[in-house]
């Protein structure tokens, strides 16, 4: 099993930031990534749509006979988790709780910001996780549902970005100034990373929820001997629901290497 590969899906193309970074740390993996696109946003939908969804994303990654599986969707990971966990027996790992155990180490002050999808800061995912692993924290959350088109449009710096992220931040201006510690909760969102800091300022540390989810799939491999030991580098296959082109060329940008094919798939009717 130590050769098969890392699945992971996502809603649709943010996912992949996921997937550099896991390729940057663990450069001899295979990975076959879903971006289930005909059925973005999940964001809007309900917990039992997510997690329908999710079931259906991971029996496909099964019969790509994967080792694990990393749920680089925000949303998913709020809601079809525990349900995926507990149906499943290879290990399943979200994007929060990483992120999560990764800003506690970080922070000095206490006081964490979350910035997500309105899904996300809806689903209070982050504060409930952030709040049981530490229960003395202060959490403050708000959404910025902008950041996703921008990102997709490749407008991540300059003024229109740095002007949309100062009206969000607005909302956390009686508490940014205790904040020390910002949780990126979106896939979408490490693209913007340069504005986001640039406009919080430099003493506030940004967590790149996909960093800390390479950081603990490596873990995750390591405890259950997983880990692929050949010598050449691994092999990533793509796999999306609708437009495979348009996955292509957005997905350039995220990934900042070249895709050389993207095959779509249909993978269920619900």
């Amino acid at each position: 099993m130590s050769s098969a590969a890392i699945g992971i899906f996502d809603s649709g193309i943010g996912g992949l930031t996921v997937l550099r970074e896991i390729q940057k740390k663990l450069p001899k993996e295979n990975i076959v990534y879903l971006g289930d696109t005909a059925r973005v946003p999940y964001g809007t939908k309900s917990a039992e749509t997510v997690t329908l969804y999710s079931m259906h994303n991971v029996n496909f990654l099964l019969q790509k006979n994967v080792k694990m599986i990393v749920v680089a969707c925000n949303t998913a990971s709020a809601f079809a988790l525990p349900s995926l966990q507990k149906k499943y027996s290879l290990p399943i790992l979200g994007v929060i709780e990483p992120g999560s155990e990764v800003a506690i180490q970080k922070t000095k002050s206490g006081h964490i910001g979350v910035i997500g999808t309105e899904g996300t800061i809806r689903s209070q995912a982050y504060q409930n996780t952030l709040s049981k692993l530490r229960s003395d924290l202060q959490i403050s959350a708000t959404a910025c549902p902008l950041f996703v088109p921008l990102a997709e449009e490749g407008w991540i710096t300059g003024e229109v970005p740095e002007k949309i992220a100062a009206t969000y931040f607005e909302k956390l201006k009686q508490a940014i100034h205790t904040i020390d510690t910002l949780i990126l909760g979106c896939t979408h969102y490490p693209l913007l990373k340069s504005t986001i800091q640039k406009v919080v300022g430099p003493e506030v540390v940004l967590i790149d929820s996909a960093e800390a989810t390479a950081f603990y799939t490596e873990k995750i491999l390591k405890e259950k001997n997983l880990l692929n030991t050949v010598l050449e580098n691994g092999k990533v296959s793509f796999y999306v629901t609708d437009s495979a082109e348009k996955f292509k060329n957005v997905g350039e940008l995220f990934l900042k290497q070249h895709i050389s094919e993207v095959e779509h798939v249909s993978i269920g009717t619900t």
